[in-house]
C-alpha cells in the first residue's frame, strides 16, 4: 500500500527542490514533477517527490481526517 500526504510549500529552493511542512515537520522534497508552484501551495508528496498540486480545501479535509484518525488511536 502506498501513502501520499498533503504538504504545504514553505520555500522554493534551487534545483527543483522545496521545503514543505508535513504535519509540523519540515522536509526537503523534489518538485520536478509539478510546474508553477508558489509558496503556500499544497502538494501531494510520496517518497520525497511532489506528485501534483492539491486544492487547499481538499488538503484541509485530508489533514483533518488524518488528525481524526490519530486522535482515535
Amino acid at each position: 500500500m502506498c501513502l501520499a500526504l498533503p504538504a504545504r510549500v514553505l520555500e522554493l529552493l534551487a534545483d527543483e527542490q522545496a521545503m514543505v511542512e508535513l504535519g509540523g515537520v519540515t522536509k526537503q522534497i523534489s518538485v520536478a514533477l509539478v510546474d508553477d508552484l508558489a509558496v503556500g501551495d499544497y502538494v501531494i508528496v510520496h517518497v520525497g517527490f511532489a506528485l501534483a498540486r492539491l486544492d487547499p480545501e481538499e488538503a484541509a479535509k485530508t489533514l483533518a481526517l488524518f488528525a481524526e484518525m490519530a486522535a482515535a488511536s
